[in-house]
């Protein structure tokens, strides 16, 4: 479980505690023990099978399939999954590959429903960039309408490996992935995806002058915010 449901819990139940202290009413502590338990269930963080197999890119959460398009950034043309997380998902993001984090961009905006697709553009949003061996993936942490609050862990440089635990998004909220048209997409409209389980996608394999060309490229991926 993240942390954040013992506190919510814990607190919670606090509450609980001193109105029944004051009131002896059940009815009313029942509120905040549902609000309790409620809080201890969503942020559940289940331990998940990570696919080992070269070159695959997972889910970075938890949700439903809403969007699968090309997109013209600085860098070229690059494909995106959207991913939409209701308040019924686990809302813990994981890295979709392993790699070296290349760059972590925050952006404060509006809280747009996470549907509405001027979510993309326009809310609170959070872009990190992983380069891996094969390619390099970008997946954006997009607040919603309830989502306050974006949690990332790890630093710039830092090393992840692929299904890790990188942070979350509290409340309903939207994860966008960019990567390579190279890769052969394995989702479609409407799939329900698991962070860190599902794969969205597999790079061609690369022999070793393409490898070294793709390690020394310049990266511009972050374009695609702008």
């Amino acid at each position: 479980m993240v942390r954040d449901g013992y506190f919510y819990g814990i607190g919670f139940g606090v509450v609980a505690v001193l109105v029944w202290a004051a009131t002896h009413s059940l009815f009313l502590v029942c509120i905040p023990l549902l609000l309790a338990a409620f809080f201890l269930w969503f942020f559940r963080d289940p331990e998940r099978p990570i696919p080992e197999a070269p070159g695959l890119i997972v889910s970075p959460a938890d949700g439903k399939v809403t969007a699968i398009e090309t997109i013209r950034t600085a860098a070229g043309q690059m494909r995106r999954i959207s991913i939409f997380l209701n308040v019924f998902d686990v809302h813990v993001n994981r890295s979709p590959i392993a790699g070296t984090i290349q760059t972590v961009s925050y952006k404060k905006g509006k809280f747009l429903n996470a549907m509405n697709p001027d979510s993309a553009r326009e809310n609170e949003q959070n872009f990190v960039e992983v380069v891996g061996e094969l390619c390099t993936v970008g997946f954006c942490q997009i607040a919603g309408l309830l989502a306050r609050r974006i949690v990332f862990q790890k630093r710039v440089d830092d090393w992840v490996h692929r299904g890790e635990r990188v942070g979350l998004i509290k409340f309903g909220s939207r994860v966008d992935v960019m990567f390579p048209l190279s890769s052969e997409v394995q989702v479609k409209l409407g799939d329900r995806v698991r962070g860190g389980a599902s794969v969205l996608a597999v790079m061609p394999s690369l022999d070793a002058d393409e490898m070294l060309a793709t390690a020394s490229s310049e990266d511009l991926l972050p374009e695609m915010l702008r």
